[in-house]
């Protein structure tokens, strides 16, 4: 009984996991279902920067293979725009902020629009444009591949009037990757 019990429930978390997360290949893992962006008119003439999430990200300090990710991440991405004839984007440290805060907020709410129930580009309104979010990749490589074999999280990627970019990366105690991708003009 107690095996049969154990086999079901294996069976419902399976389930879970298959319905709640898009697989890439054989990897458990997600990114959202749509990319966002903003255009250069949506909150024109306001200012939004979340001084206190933006205050907690400098009380935590990224482990040192997070940023090598994040910095392998934006390696791969400039790859693929210079195979396309882009430029490369450049790494934006305001912009790898607003990534922290919200890859630190989709832990608990995976999506565009951020726990408090603002719009995602809120955390700073003044750089952030574009946003790609991932969970569950534990690589660059992993990552950006299921960026670019999405369609909108490719054209954010690969949007020509980017031209830069902050990556950060959340994890949980249990090792869990959380991805944030900003981009700004």
């Amino acid at each position: 009984m107690r095996k049969k019990i154990k086999r079901i429930a294996a069976a419902l978390l399976c389930g879970a996991l298959v319905i709640g997360t898009a697989a890439c290949g054989a990897t458990k893992a997600a990114v959202d279902d749509v990319a966002a962006m903003r255009g250069k008119g949506v909150g024109a003439g306001e200012t939004y920067i979340d001084d206190n999430a933006i205050a907690l990200v400098f009380q935590a300090t990224p482990s040192s293979d997070s940023l090598d990710a994040a910095s392998a991440a934006l390696a791969l991405v400039n790859t693929q725009r210079a195979s396309a004839g882009l430029s490369a984007l450049a790494w934006s440290d305001r912009l790898a902020q607003a990534a922290m805060v919200r890859a630190t907020e989709i832990q608990t709410s995976f999506s565009h629009t951020r726990p408090n129930g603002t719009d995602w580009w809120t955390v700073d309104s003044t750089v952030q444009y574009g946003e790609n979010l991932a969970k569950l990749y534990n690589s660059a490589d992993s990552v950006v591949a299921a960026w670019m074999n999405s369609p909108s999280h490719k054209a954010n990627i690969m949007a020509a009037d980017f031209k830069s970019c902050g990556i950060a990366i959340s994890r949980t105690a249990d090792n869990k990757w959380y991805w944030a991708q900003e981009f700004g003009y």
